[in-house]
């Protein structure tokens, strides 16, 4: 897929909140503590939810939601959840909860696993431009 098709692709795809909220929940109701804890993605359960910024957020456990809800910040993917490779480029994109890194005690999450690969060839740089752009996409479509 060529890069403008797949920015293209990706833009259509945008929101306006500041979490990417698909109908599961925050994160496709993935619990976002289990990528430290476990180091994979596990999916939420309901009995364990939380509303923080805006979004509905499942946890496995009700350890993992304490722990969250205790520290939101630390646990909460970078970006609202938004694939931090579509915020380098400047827009908002969703995610896949199976296309993860926690860098630096952050979380990122990838459109996909082949969006993840050219992502991580210049990872620093990608992140130090969305770190920039986020503030001011944070709230547009």
């Amino acid at each position: 897929m060529s890069g403008f098709l797949l920015l293209a692709t990706l833009a259509t795809f945008a929101q306006k909140s500041a979490v990417f909220t698909p109908s599961e929940g925050a994160i496709h109701g993935y619990d976002p503590v289990a990528y430290f804890t476990e180091s994979k993605p596990v999916k939420g359960d309901k009995k364990y939810a939380l509303s923080w910024n805006s979004a509905t957020w499942y946890f496995a456990s009700q350890e993992n939601l304490g722990a969250f809800k205790a520290n939101p910040e630390k646990f909460a993917p970078q970006y609202g959840g938004y694939c931090a490779y579509g915020l380098a480029g400047g827009h908002k994109a969703p995610t896949d909860p199976e296309a993860w890194l926690i860098k630096d005690g952050k979380l990122y999450l990838n459109y996909n696993k082949e969006v993840q690969v050219m992502w991580k060839k210049k990872q620093a740089a990608y992140i130090e431009t969305a770190d920039k752009n986020w503030p001011g996409v944070k709230d547009k479509e």
